[in-house]
């Protein structure tokens, strides 16, 4: 298991979840006390980083009103351990970005991979809909760990 999957974002030198590779001080947590993200991709990494956190406020909160639920439980989450950022774009006030993220599944791994579409409106990026696929990722013991420590799977996880 690596430090991500057990960070207490609430320690300032807590690596982000997002998988910047800043501490989360200085990536995610400024956005979540109310800072404008600058981009799509930026805005992206924040949620996946509010998801790994239970913040599902935040995640309301840069939900674009046309498509955000009325209330939104995270007691039924999986304990996502990555994010991987494969593509992100914006074009004047919409943005794009295609995402894979990881998450236990059971004795395995799971992924959700994603690609969002996000508009800015008033200046603030927000979050409108994503087409998504879901499935069982199943690592080989020389691959990299989905857990996202760097390490190859057989020296970490398996």
């Amino acid at each position: 298991m690596t430090d991500s999957l057990s960070t207490d974002l609430s320690k300032d030198t807590a690596q982000c979840p997002c998988g910047s590779s800043l501490e989360y001080a200085r990536c995610c947590q400024p956005l979540h006390r109310g800072e404008v993200a600058a981009t799509p991709e930026a805005l992206m990494r924040s949620r996946y980083s509010a998801f790994v956190g239970g913040q599902a406020d935040y995640l309301l909160a840069t939900w674009h009103p046309s498509t955000r639920p009325g209330e939104l439980s995270l007691e039924q989450s999986p304990e996502w351990v990555s994010l991987t950022i494969l593509d992100s774009s914006e074009a004047g006030d919409t943005g794009q970005v295609h995402f894979m993220a990881v998450h236990r599944l059971g004795d395995g791994w799971g992924y959700l991979e994603e690609r969002s579409e996000f508009v800015r409106e008033q200046g603030r990026w927000l979050y409108v809909t994503g087409d998504t696929s879901e499935g069982q990722l199943k690592p080989g013991r020389n691959d990299r760990c989905p857990c996202g420590s760097g390490k190859k799977y057989k020296a970490c996880c398996l």
